[in-house]
């Protein structure tokens, strides 16, 4: 098991002015980061993949698709611009030595057509995620495909949903990853929505149901670590949590109050939260 920390909570845009916070989650103990890669720029990540493996950080990476580029757009140009952004995507993962592309990249975040996915969008998807899976299994990059809640997507909003979108995409570096915030939202049992993708699993947010500090609010911990610990996961678990650091995501997120003391507290206890489950289960 490697635990990290979604450096979401305080830049959307990676530059060299994170290095003194990686410096810090590597003092408190975190094995790795996870990147926002929302612009990709091979030389800049290749710079700071080196800089994370002098700290020796591991990571991954996380990015969006947007109206401009959607994945399950009726127009087949902006299908492709998006397949070809989340390619690029991939090759700056590369670069930076991220393992994994995780994130709601098979749709549009924030955007509906108000009603559920048409048979052509869930077509269309798949479609773009195997030319995009393709392009991840040349560069060695596993992609973990996200569902997200109701509120914010409209294509995958279950775990089941996920797990069989990635079967029918069909290819080995095509999985998924698990939330705790999105299945406290969409699931009835956590359990059963682990169970439901524990054959395509490879990564896992740990998020508190206010995209606070881990442990500190409503989310039912015990059943998550317990389904994961019963499906044998042991990848990344991955603190995603949210501040007032990224206003041009705010729509998305719906952050609008600060709810913790500081981004270095919120890690630091998180991380202790998820070694205490870790060591009560995991021997």
């Amino acid at each position: 098991m490697k635990f990290g920390m979604n450096l979401l909570l305080w830049t959307g845009d990676i530059t060299e002015a994170i290095l003194p916070v990686v410096e810090m989650l590597k003092r408190q103990g975190f094995d790795g980061v996870e990147l926002p890669m929302f612009a990709p720029d091979e030389k800049k990540f290749a710079a700071i993949g080196k800089q994370l493996d002098n700290l020796g950080l591991g990571r991954t990476a996380v990015t969006i698709r947007g109206v401009e580029d959607n994945p399950i757009s009726p127009d087949a140009k902006v299908r492709a611009k998006g397949i070809d952004l989340t390619k690029a995507t991939l090759d700056s993962c590369a670069a930076a030595g991220c393992t994994h592309l995780v994130g709601p990249y098979h749709s549009a975040i924030g955007h509906f057509s108000g009603a559920g996915p048409t048979a052509d969008e869930w077509k269309h998807g798949v479609e773009s995620m195997r030319a995009v899976a393709e392009h991840a299994g040349k560069v060695g990059v596993t992609l973990g495909v996200e569902c997200l809640n109701r509120f914010e997507i409209y294509l995958l909003n279950t775990h089941a949903d996920s797990a069989r979108f990635a079967r029918e995409v069909g290819h080995p570096n095509c999985k998924v990853m698990y939330d705790t915030f999105h299945s406290n939202i969409e699931e009835k049992s956590p359990a059963k929505a682990i169970e439901a993708c524990s054959d395509v699993l490879c990564h896992v947010h740990i998020s508190e149901n206010d995209r606070s500090t881990p442990g500190a609010g409503a989310i039912r911990w015990d059943e998550n670590f317990d389904a994961l610990k019963r499906a044998n996961y042991d990848g990344w678990l991955m603190i995603e949590a949210f501040g007032l650091a990224l206003p041009e995501i705010a729509a998305a997120t719906k952050i609008w109050r600060r709810m913790f003391d500081s981004e270095e507290q919120l890690a630091r206890d998180g991380l202790a939260f998820m070694k205490q489950h870790h060591a009560r289960r995991w021997k």
